[in-house]
C-alpha cells in the first residue's frame, strides 16, 4: 500500500494526560468527480465512512475530518464533531445569498456551525479559493476550536 492511502479513511486514537479521543479522517467524497460536474455523485469519491467508524474500539468521543461537508447527513451521533472546509464559505456572497456552492446540499452546509439532530458541523471557509481567484463577501479565516478541559489553565 502507497504512503499516502495509509492515510486515508483512518481513525487514530489520540491521548493527553489519561483523555482520549478519535480523530478520523475521510478521503475525498469527489475525487473523480467531472470538474464540469455539479452533481457530485457519491459514487464519485473514496469516502468510507463506515470503514473508517468501524476502526474504533472505545467509546471515547470522535471527532471526524471530512474535507466535503457533504457526508454530514450521514454521519452517526457518535460522532461528537465533524470538521469541514470546501465550500470556502460560498467564496462569493451577494445580498446574504451565495449563489454557487460546490455541493450537491447547495447552501446547506456552506459555513459556520450547524447542528442537526444533535450532531455537530463546524465548515470553515479556509484561506484560499477554487476556480476562480476571486474572494467577495465572505473573509478567509483559521480556525481555533477548544475541544474542551480546564478553562482556568
Amino acid at each position: 500500500m502507497p504512503p499516502a492511502s495509509r492515510s486515508i479513511n483512518r481513525a487514530v486514537r489520540l491521548d493527553h494526560a489519561g483523555r482520549g479521543f478519535w480523530l478520523a479522517g475521510l478521503g475525498d467524497q469527489f475525487a473523480f468527480a467531472p470538474k464540469r460536474d455539479r452533481r457530485f455523485a457519491r459514487s464519485d469519491g473514496i469516502a468510507d465512512l463506515d470503514g473508517t467508524l468501524a476502526q474504533i474500539s472505545t467509546a471515547d468521543p470522535v471527532l471526524l475530518m471530512a474535507h466535503e461537508p457533504d457526508i454530514f447527513p450521514d454521519v452517526p451521533g457518535r460522532v461528537a464533531l465533524t470538521l469541514s472546509g470546501h465550500t470556502h464559505g460560498g467564496q462569493v456572497k451577494l445580498f446574504g445569498k451565495t449563489p454557487v456552492v460546490p455541493s450537491r446540499y447547495g447552501s446547506r452546509y456552506v459555513y459556520g456551525h450547524i447542528v442537526e439532530e444533535d450532531r455537530h458541523l463546524i465548515v470553515s471557509s479556509g484561506l484560499g479559493y477554487s476556480g476562480w481567484p476571486i474572494r467577495l463577501g465572505t473573509k478567509s479565516e483559521i480556525v481555533v476550536i477548544d475541544l474542551g478541559g480546564d478553562r482556568s489553565i
